[in-house]
């Protein structure tokens, strides 16, 4: 059965979550953020990708996989019901349904693959909706990762 991880990397450090996916023995971290770009050190997609490979875990961002700005602005004003139509509604556009794809791929390949996210709460999170998606197609078992907060 193929291993579908998540994990959010808010109020957590670089190291924690690093550490946490080592100990989930995660192959590969698919980067579910529409914009992979962080003020928090080890974060932005190029420093992630080279603390990601030091564990020999590889890194792919699925930009398209993402929130889109309206639904980042819903989410940021507490109004989840908005955030949940704008993101189903973004799962429809061809470039979504595309890089599902490869994630569905990814899972099938039997290497143990962890979706990131900011949101550590996986209940306000689009990557919850990804993962109940790739579990429909897979039936990955789905496992929700938590970092130690700093």
């Amino acid at each position: 059965m193929p291993k579908l991880f998540t994990i959010g990397c808010e109020k957590a450090t670089s190291t924690a979550v690093l550490g946490e996916l080592a100990r989930a023995k995660v192959k590969i971290l698919v980067d579910t953020r529409a914009v992979a770009a962080s003020r928090r050190p080890g974060f932005s997609k190029n420093k992630l990708a080279a603390g990601l490979d030091e564990h020999g875990i590889a890194y792919i961002h699925l930009q398209k996989l993402g929130t889109p700005a309206e639904g980042r602005e819903a989410a940021r004003k507490g109004d989840f019901k908005a955030l949940w139509r704008i993101y189903n509604k973004h799962l429809k556009t061809p470039e979504a349904v595309e890089a599902m794809e490869e994630l569905v791929t990814l899972v099938e390949s039997g290497k143990a693959v962890c979706l990131l996210c900011y949101e550590r709460d996986t209940a306000h999170c689009h990557r919850s909706r990804i993962a109940e998606i790739v579990q429909q197609r897979t039936s990955a078992r789905v496992t929700d990762l938590a970092p130690p907060l700093f």
